[in-house]
């Protein structure tokens, strides 16, 4: 009378995950390594602008009209044209905005659709972590 072997041999899955854990470990470095560029050099060569761009709506903007990129106050029917000059000579149209945490969504609506007619094509939402738990 044969009895049947109810019990699964895992040596066999332990072998084969073994050699499929050391296979991506030697690969995975080779993965991540970028690509080694000689980078040409140029006498005039213009620095790249990594400042960015920030448009601040203050608290009293929905009685003012103001907002203000970087230092200067602008109206909000200026502002098409001055972001469009901030952001002419740069290769990233993108900037962030920082909003009062009093100002409605409305009128922070009204500030991107004025940012987006002017060209810019990314807009981040600046914020300042919570304090404490």
């Amino acid at each position: 009378m044969a009895t049947s072997l109810s019990e699964i041999n895992v040596v066999p899955l332990v072998d084969v995950m073994l050699v499929l854990l050391v296979i991506f470990m030697v690969t995975a470095p080779m993965m991540q390594q970028g690509l080694n560029v000689n980078l040409p050099q140029a006498r005039r060569a213009d620095p790249l602008n990594s400042q960015p761009v920030y448009v601040t709506i203050p608290a009293d903007f929905q009685q003012r009209g103001f907002v203000q990129i970087g230092e200067d106050q602008v109206r909000l029917e200026a502002l098409h044209e001055r972001v469009r000059q901030a952001i002419l000579p740069r290769e990233d149209k993108s900037l962030f905005v920082r909003v009062d945490a009093s100002v409605t969504a409305q009128d922070i609506y009204t500030v991107i659709d004025e940012l987006k007619r002017a060209g810019v094509e990314r807009i981040g939402l600046a914020a300042q972590p919570k304090q404490g738990r």
